[in-house]
């Protein structure tokens, strides 16, 4: 780690004498107006191509640009032949492939694997213009246009397939995207040290082959190297005979504070010489053919992968694919504040392609305004990809930093206000908190900072974060200052303060935050507070928003069908949300995201919180249509349409106490005229699954309805 180098301490590449470009061209035009003959690098994306630091390729795009590399952007291509990636011509180093922001998946299906009508990251949110799993059809297309031209995997999709994982979409366990893609490297995580060392390593001449110990990346090999000590993950943690369980926190111990003295306790100094890694320790996973054939190795090597994610202690790790290992490096060492201000202090337009004339592109519309402060997340929550993708350690750029983007933001957009959207990323309030021992931060496999409760040794001191807003809120020019992020209520009300600052000056009349759900066993699945932290920060919000003056209230957001979850947990939660008087209009479903830890409670109804076995706790998992259609129905038991579903659900949970026209019912007696009937529990317009199979070979997912249901009628 010490030996990182600075992100921008490469000499540059021979061509940063053409200078830099107003946006990175995407067609043979703007390569001419540029003076280029090639592209040195080609960035294909499932997105639009914004010129903004929230999206991936932008970034990736002009911190190679920076380095002195062409770069060029194939943005949405027609995928049904190799012609639109051949319209930049070859690349001389590689094809750098993404899906996008988004999983392309996820951007495509609910989690009722419907298809959505619209597309947020394509101009005038257009749908169907990119395939199911495109890095792996854009791949494809990249290796029929350029045969021998190098190809490296990024982007979130990617990044959650490096290993076997399950796939909702098709209810299987499929391969390493790897292997299906035929691609020739994999960048996980956040991919900006990864791409200027593989640019720079081939631009000096190394072939693809050689590029194998560049930390946050994967790659095939035929086997393990003579110099490197191989351990079989079954002997990290095995799944086998059934032991007491255990606390899955135990293997951090509570007492790490310094003592008084202001030494390690002797405890934590032997914790942290255990946790330092071999630097040719790999660790062998089970293989792909045997976690497909069984939930619980799946299970046992999802729990072994979450284990090995901190960049301080992490070892490789190795999957066998048929003939074939599929190995993954240890992650990418964090940005420094000074390499993140230099990053996002990169010339970006902030503008979509000039190409896309006056189309909208809802993404870009939304967040055009906003300015990312931080990355990473230490909270864990096990449905969340956050921590799989860009890891537990926060990146924080400098106060300067984020003050001369907003700055930029009010000079230069044409269309702002004078209301900056959000100062934010995966987290509202994570701004500038860490572990306050280094050495403990680099020895902890602990998968949350904050579940069960906050850890000692977390530092949540949130007086830079209100500084930081003070000062942002005082430009001339700036008349609001908005906080859109999701916010991590029980750290904000460790400092009641940082609170009053946040609902006094940065909340627009509505605060959505994420309580998840009010239940224990559920909220133990997800590493989420009780409800209590909720209340605890609803009375705080209440207080200040009256000192303010200001009528103001909490949007709290729940997961229906979570792993772990069962009826009477949801009955729980309506009858919660009933007495507090919510009425939720949208509801989100659970949705089992590859390599996340959910998912592999999803898939096994095993709990990779705690040692796998054989016999070890089984997860209760609601999987059928029509048990998450009623744990939706839960969510939104104030919508007639859902009744008769509840009706027949609370007689059969020996609730029916709770059908009546009273204020201490949960539905009434009676149904309004023109809305959904069911007859014996079966609803009459069903939703049919199918699959088909596109051009691609890809197996999709459609969703018909013989019949819409009748809108709801008054009663």
């Amino acid at each position: 780690m010490k030996n990182t180098p600075d992100l921008f301490s490469y000499r540059k590449y021979w061509a940063k004498r053409f200078g830099t470009a107003s946006q990175l061209p995407m067609s043979r035009e703007e390569m001419d107006a540029l003076g280029w003959d090639s592209c040195d690098i080609v960035i294909v994306t499932g997105d639009a191509y914004v010129d903004h630091p929230s999206f991936g390729m932008a970034i990736i795009g002009r911190l190679l640009e920076a380095q002195g590399f062409r770069v060029g952007i194939i943005a949405q291509p027609d995928w049904t032949s190799a012609d639109d990636f051949r319209k930049l011509g070859k690349p001389n180093l590689f094809f750098g492939i993404t899906g996008g922001n988004m999983d392309s998946m996820v951007n495509r299906y609910t989690s009722d694997r419907r298809i959505r009508s619209n597309d947020a990251y394509t101009p005038d949110g257009a749908p169907n213009r990119r395939p199911d799993r495109c890095v792996t059809v854009y791949s494809h297309r990249c290796r029929e246009a350029f045969k021998d031209v190098p190809i490296v995997l990024g982007g979130i999709e990617a990044s959650l397939r490096r290993i076997a994982h399950y796939d909702y979409w098709s209810d299987t366990v499929r391969r390493s995207v790897l292997l299906d893609s035929k691609a020739d490297l994999l960048v996980y995580g956040n991919g900006e040290r990864q791409v200027v060392e593989i640019a720079h390593r081939l631009a000096a001449g190394e072939s693809i082959d050689q590029l194998t110990d560049i930390r946050g990346t994967a790659f095939i090999r035929k086997q393990t190297p003579p110099d490197w000590t191989e351990i079989d993950s079954t002997s990290v943690d095995t799944p086998g005979t059934a032991v007491p369980k255990p606390n899955p926190y135990d293997d951090e111990p509570q007492g790490c504070a310094k003592d008084s003295s202001g030494d390690r306790p002797e405890a934590v100094v032997r914790l942290i010489k255990r946790r330092t890694p071999s630097d040719r320790t790999v660790i062998r996973l089970p293989a792909y053919e045997a976690v497909k054939s069984d939930p619980v190795l799946y299970a046992h090597a999802s729990r072994v992968l979450h284990q090995e994610t901190n960049p301080g202690n992490a070892r490789a790790l190795v999957q066998r694919h048929g003939d074939r290992d599929v190995w993954v490096n240890p992650p990418p060492i964090p940005l420094s504040t000074k390499e993140m201000d230099a990053v996002y202090g990169l010339p970006y337009s902030r503008l979509p392609h000039k190409s896309y004339g006056t189309s909208k592109i809802p993404a870009f519309e939304m967040i055009q305004h906003s300015v990312t402060i931080m990355r990473g997340c230490f909270g864990g929550c096990t449905f969340c990809s956050i921590t799989e993708h860009e890891g537990r350690i926060i990146q924080s750029r400098s106060e300067d930093s984020i003050i001369r983007e907003i700055e930029t933001i009010r000079d230069t957009s044409p269309a702002f206000t004078g209301v900056i959207s959000d100062l934010g990323g995966p987290t509202a309030n994570m701004y500038r908190l860490a572990c306050k021992d280094k050495a403990i931060e680099a020895a902890c496999r602990r998968p949350s900072c904050v579940y069960p409760g906050i850890c000692k040794n977390l530092n949540t001191d949130h007086s830079p974060l209100i500084r930081l807003y003070r000062r942002a809120r005082a430009l001339p020019g700036i008349k609001k200052v908005l906080i859109a992020s999701g916010l991590r209520y029980d750290l904000a009300v460790t400092s009641p303060e940082y609170v009053k600052e946040l609902v006094t000056h940065h909340v627009g009349g509505y605060l959505k935050i994420a309580p998840e759900h009010t239940e224990p066993g559920p909220l133990s699945k997800m590493l989420k507070p009780g409800i209590g932290t909720y209340d605890q920060f609803k009375r705080l919000f209440d207080k200040y928003s009256k000192e303010a003056g200001k009528e103001q209230y909490l949007i709290p957001y729940f997961i229906a069908a979570h792993p772990g979850t069962t009826d009477e947990d949801m009955l729980n939660l309506a009858l919660w949300l009933k007495r507090n008087g919510f009425r939720a209009d949208q509801v989100q479903a659970f949705l089992p995201s590859p390599m996340a830890t959910a998912t592999a409670m999803y898939h096994s109804g095993k709990n990779p919180l705690h040692r796998i076995t054989r016999t070890s706790e089984t997860v209760f998992v609601p999987k059928s249509l029509k048990q998450r259609r009623l744990h939706k129905a839960f969510l939104r038991y104030h919508d007639p349409n859902n009744w008769p579903l509840l009706r027949e659900a609370l007689k059969r949970m020996g609730r029916a106490d709770l059908i009546g026209n009273g204020k201490h019912h949960l539905v009434p007696t009676w149904q309004p005229e023109g809305t959904e009937i069911h007859h014996e529990g079966k609803r009459i317009a069903r939703k049919v699954l199918h699959f088909r199979t596109q051009h691609t070979g890809l197996p999709v997912i459609e969703t018909k309805s013989p019949r819409k249901s009748r809108r709801m009628g008054k009663p």
